[in-house]
């Protein structure tokens, strides 16, 4: 088998004996690191004890989930003083970004939304990125897109990696000529949209992840996510780009290695 790596994960959010399996099995998978993205401070921590207790497997990113209520003055202060606490074990800041999701359901609903909490929110986060030279991990989808390609912009972040990405045609081509990375997960086998971005999007700026426990459909319908699904993700792609399958893992595993600073070890 490839060595692969999760580029997107949700480790902490496991039921703690599904957690221990992806572990346990994870070096007969040839799985050689997860990304574990955090969605808060409580989360962030969760990560970095797993991480501590699998070295070089679990490497931890720090931040804030932006669907979900924005976080108290005091409460972002903790956050960003215990990132910068932690930086030398941080691999980026993530998963950060804005609530496309929370946002759009309140408007259906008829409610009011303000978005502007959750602009500043990301700034800040943004702003202690490039203070600590760490790359960030965005959900930022179609308009949202914009307006967080707008920050990186104006602070002059280059290292971005917007995960499960949708968006439109000119977001897509702004993303690429910015060198931006995204991340296909297992719905790349099913979503026309995601086919078709997976398509577009340049070779050497794209990783595989999963996004686990969040569930799939198509052919994962009722099956628990797991990292392995990176590997159907993989032979996806390399299908799509008319590319031979040891050269898209080696391409997907590169990438992911590059743009997270990662060493080549699988995990044993």
């Amino acid at each position: 088998m490839h060595p692969i790596i999760d580029a997107h994960i949700h480790l902490d959010l496991y039921d703690e004996n599904i957690r221990e399996r992806i572990i346990r099995e994870a070096a007969a998978n040839k799985l050689e690191a997860m990304i574990a993205v955090s969605m808060h401070l409580e989360s962030s921590r969760q990560n970095l004890a797993l991480s501590g207790r699998y070295p070089g497997l679990v490497i931890p990113a720090f931040g804030y989930h932006p669907e979900q209520p924005v976080p108290s003055p005091a409460e972002t202060d903790d956050l960003l003083a215990w990132m910068r606490a932690h930086a030398d074990r941080m691999a980026a800041v993530g998963e950060i970004g804005l609530p496309y999701y929370n946002r759009t359901e309140a408007e259906k609903r008829g409610e009011a939304f303000d978005l502007g909490p959750y602009i500043a929110l990301l700034e800040q986060l943004l702003l202690v990125a490039k203070e600590l030279d760490k790359p960030v991990v965005l959900h930022a989808v179609y308009e949202d897109a914009d307006l967080a390609c707008d920050l990186l912009e104006r602070h002059g972040i280059a290292r971005a990696h917007f995960h499960w990405f949708k968006g439109a045609q000119r977001t897509v081509r702004r993303m690429a000529e910015r060198g931006y990375f995204v991340s296909f997960t297992p719905d790349l086998l099913y979503e026309p949209e995601i086919i078709d971005l997976a398509r577009y999007y340049p070779a050497d700026l794209v990783m595989a992840e999963t996004d686990g426990p969040w569930p799939f459909e198509g052919p994962f319908a009722g099956q628990d996510t797991q990292p392995g699904m990176v590997r159907e993700v993989a032979a996806a792609w390399a299908e799509l780009k008319g590319l031979p399958l040891e050269q898209a893992f080696g391409i997907l595993l590169d990438n992911t290695r590059r743009f997270y600073g990662l060493t080549n070890t699988v995990a044993t």
